[in-house]
């Protein structure tokens, strides 16, 4: 029996020579891949048991991202040409790199506007904005702008809300996400609350997950911020803008428990 590595690498490897020489005339932009029925169901089991089995394999989550959009990327894309902002976006096409995002320039602004927050975000992440993947397996060249958009953006919501980057952070920004975008990646993405502690998953339960389903259905279309264009903007009038309240301090939280738990360990040794 192949133990779950073992089967991932398999996995990977028959998916890189599926993909590997695609038809010429069925390429409509740079680095698309386009894909049969049977090499896309391929690859999103392929890429969902080795996001299971390895979360940090970015490029995995990348690739089942892309191959279970479907029909609710291109819903996502007319949420931008229902918007001016959003048809501007569209229209433009900017992208977020450390060419347009220049981190040590961004560290400059004034404390809590947007383009500070999210410098300081990275900087204590050690990240870049060139982190993403470049779409490769959506088919059609403007919905793969906006999965590409999104991607980039994500990293910006960490930082205007104060969500930590780490596994129990990522679940509940995920949880977000999908209220605001219904994009199936990241609902298939909370399925790694198995993988938290027990009163971890309590919390993201209790506390979390109620959180993101009422403030991603209440606020603005997050896809529909011109993010290039809000970096002077005070992160506080900005979410109440979009109307999105912060969730709790997952950072504060985590601290009173370890103290907590210190002093608990201390009690029971002194006894």
């Amino acid at each position: 029996m192949f133990s779950c590595s073992r089967r991932v690498s398999i996995c990977t490897r028959i998916l890189v020579r599926a993909t590997s020489t695609p038809l010429a005339h069925n390429i409509f932009y740079d680095g698309h891949v386009p894909l049969t029925r049977i090499e896309r169901g391929a690859l999103a089991a392929g890429s969902a048991l080795g996001a299971v089995v390895n979360p940090r394999r970015a490029d995995l989550v990348a690739a089942l991202g892309e191959v279970t959009a479907g029909p609710l990327i291109r819903s996502l894309r007319d949420t931008m040409l229902l918007d001016e902002t959003g048809r501007r976006i569209l229209r433009d096409r900017p992208r977020l790199t450390s060419k347009t995002m220049p981190v040590k320039e961004l560290r400059t602004l004034p404390e809590n506007t947007v383009g500070q927050v999210y410098a300081k975000w990275l900087e204590d992440y050690r990240m870049s904005p060139d982190g993403r993947d470049s779409v490769r397996y959506i088919d059609d060249e403007e919905c793969a702008y906006v999965m590409q958009r999104y991607r980039e953006c994500h990293d910006i919501y960490h930082a205007i809300l104060g969500i930590p980057a780490f596994v129990e952070g990522e679940i509940a920004l995920k949880a977000f996400e999908f209220a605001n975008t219904r994009l199936p990646m990241a609902a298939l993405s909370m399925f790694a609350v198995v993988r938290l502690k027990p009163e971890e998953r309590n919390r993201f339960f209790a506390t979390y997950l109620p959180w993101a389903v009422r403030n991603g259905l209440k606020s603005e279309p997050i896809i529909n911020v011109y993010w290039e264009k809000e970096l002077l903007t005070d992160v506080d009038a900005l979410l109440t803008r979009l109307q999105i309240e912060r969730p709790p301090d997952l950072r504060s939280i985590r601290r009173r428990e370890r103290l907590r738990k210190k002093a608990e360990k201390e009690s029971k040794g002194e006894t």
